[in-house]
């Protein structure tokens, strides 16, 4: 008897399921509040550099704050001023002598912010910005090196220890190391907390979700694996409120952190995947958590069947305590060329998505309401990506979402900055098929890999697109070379990886394979119940 029929016997979805889904909500909508948060923690607000000096000026004594800055500050081809730059001595019109020089310098004493949107941010607590914002962007790839590390850490401590203890672990570390860089005093103690943040809070992220999908049967993994994305969107939503009422960036840390106390105290309820107690063989632990899912689902008749001796037989020979690593991953060529095609989608995927999702400007809306916009077309999409995945399947749907990507980066391109309504629903179709693109490679990765090393892919592919993630906020610099560079660079990081992703195998109403060598056999469909 394998596990799937076990499920369908005690029910693939019932009360036992809405339940977990239910209890990771609490720390999965932290996860976007993070990933997302340097939108908002290091915002930077209009500025110029500071004038007070001038103060000391008698001559100045008579002008508006608005003259003060006409005759310090040059102005940008656009008629703003300068964010960066000051003259050398205040160009007062009729009073210099044709002797004076007033040449243009950076900002000597610092800068003066606006504060309409934002009370502080990094950027103004330790002026990341001019030729120190470079530093600012750093700080969203110092905490996805962390995500990028943790991923394969917590991959692969949970296929050894179970997905239940480290999510416990990811709690607990997730929420001391973001108070520790919400009262940092440094911005080198900063960013070392927000490193570790990262390297904690990706438990949540790649655990949790296998979590709920090896407890949910073949016929209902999509419609649930779909339903349980909507976490993101969620998620995103409340970082937008909470960022627009506490807008100093302390505060905000600790707000996004706060659902963490609930799902630590709902942590209690939680079980044990019982996919991979019966593929590890820990029959009685299995057998508690099934025949608990069975009276919460009023299934408990179908128990008379489901002994432990039957557990046991699940199992075949497999069972044994062999621990598997990251070597395993690349043990036979199926898993060599799954893990290559897989390393390259989830590049692409991570990469388009948070090239768009952390550098959302110019789209003529202000910060809250392009995230709103963005947001707005989330939730239907997915329910289209429901039925792309039901369809056409797997492998055409990410290779489709991931194309559709690059062909709304390349459009936007070539649209005027002045045209923002143009630009924000192209920005916003790409965005939405760009988190398509992610929800699908998510679930389908998870049904790529066995269950004895599926924590241990999906550790691998988090660290393959974090990598991306970590290079993907850096790339906006390279507009100072060339403005049209970074979207190019988007573009054909999306396009490629969607050509590569027809490469790998459909997995649509198909059994999850529990060990390595299932990946060599022919996969098991399952059509209205029945077993192909």
């Amino acid at each position: 008897m394998k596990f799937d029929n076990i499920l369908s016997e005690i029910g693939g979805v019932g009360k036992f399921q809405i339940k977990l889904i239910l209890i990771q909500v609490l720390s999965r909508i932290t996860v976007p509040c993070h990933f997302l948060l340097n939108n908002f923690m290091a915002g930077v607000p209009v500025h110029h550099c500071d004038i007070s000096t001038l103060d000391n000026l008698n001559i100045s004594s008579n002008l508006t704050l608005e003259q003060k800055l006409t005759v310090s500050i040059p102005t940008e081809t656009d008629g703003t001023l300068s964010s960066c730059m000051m003259f050398s001595k205040p160009r007062y019109p009729n009073l210099l002598n044709s002797s004076e020089e007033s040449s243009v310098i950076q900002c000597q004493n610092g800068w003066v912010y606006d504060k309409t949107y934002f009370k502080s941010t990094i950027a103004t607590e330790w002026d990341l910005v001019c030729s120190r914002k470079g530093m600012n962007k750093a700080t969203a790839t110092i905490f996805f090196i962390g995500v990028m590390l943790g991923a394969p850490l917590f991959g692969f401590l949970s296929d050894r220890f179970g997905r239940r203890r480290l999510l416990l672990v990811s709690y607990l570390t997730t929420m001391t190391f973001a108070v520790l860089s919400a009262l940092s005093p440094s911005y080198a103690m900063f960013g070392v907390m927000r490193f570790f943040t990262g390297m904690s809070i990706a438990g949540i992220s790649i655990i949790s979700i296998v979590l709920n999908l090896e407890w949910l049967g073949v016929e209902q993994r999509t419609l649930y694996g779909i339903i349980f994305s909507l976490d993101w969107t969620l998620g995103s939503g409340i970082l937008v409120g909470m960022a627009y009422f506490v807008n100093e960036w302390r505060l905000l840390i600790l707000a996004v952190t706060s659902p963490l106390i609930l799902a630590l105290v709902a942590w209690r309820w939680l079980p044990e995947s019982g996919r991979w107690l019966v593929a590890k063989g820990k029959i009685d632990d299995a057998h508690f958590y099934i025949n608990q899912c069975a009276e919460m689902n009023n299934r408990r008749k179908c128990m008379a069947n489901i002994t432990p001796g039957a557990l046991l037989e699940s199992v075949e020979t497999h069972t044994d305590d062999r621990k598997y690593t990251f070597i395993d991953l690349f043990k036979t060529a199926s898993l060599r060329k799954l893990g290559i095609c897989l390393g390259i989608v989830w590049f692409g995927v991570a990469f388009t998505y948070y090239g768009i999702s952390l550098n959302i400007t110019g789209f003529g809306l202000n910060l809250y309401l392009t995230h709103l916009a963005f947001l707005s077309i989330e939730v239907p999409l997915k329910i289209a990506v429901y039925f792309l995945l039901e369809k056409i399947g797997r492998s055409p749907s990410q290779s489709g979402t991931l194309l559709s990507t690059g062909f709304f980066l390349f459009i936007n391109m070539f649209v005027s900055k002045d045209k923002w309504i143009i630009r924000t629903i192209i920005g916003v179709l790409g965005k939405a098929v760009s988190e398509a693109s992610f929800t699908i490679i998510f679930f389908y990765t998870i049904e790529l890999y066995p269950t004895v090393i599926r924590q241990n892919g999906l550790g691998y592919t988090s660290f393959v697109a974090r990598l991306a993630v970590s290079i993907s906020p850096l790339i906006m610099l390279l507009e100072d070379v060339w403005p049209l560079l970074p979207p190019m660079t988007y573009c054909a990081t999306a396009v490629v990886p969607g050509l590569v992703a027809l490469f790998l195998p459909e997995t649509n109403n198909t059994r999850m394979p529990e060990f390595i060598e299932d990946l060599d056999k022919p996969r098991e469909k399952i059509t209205r119940g029945k077993t192909i």
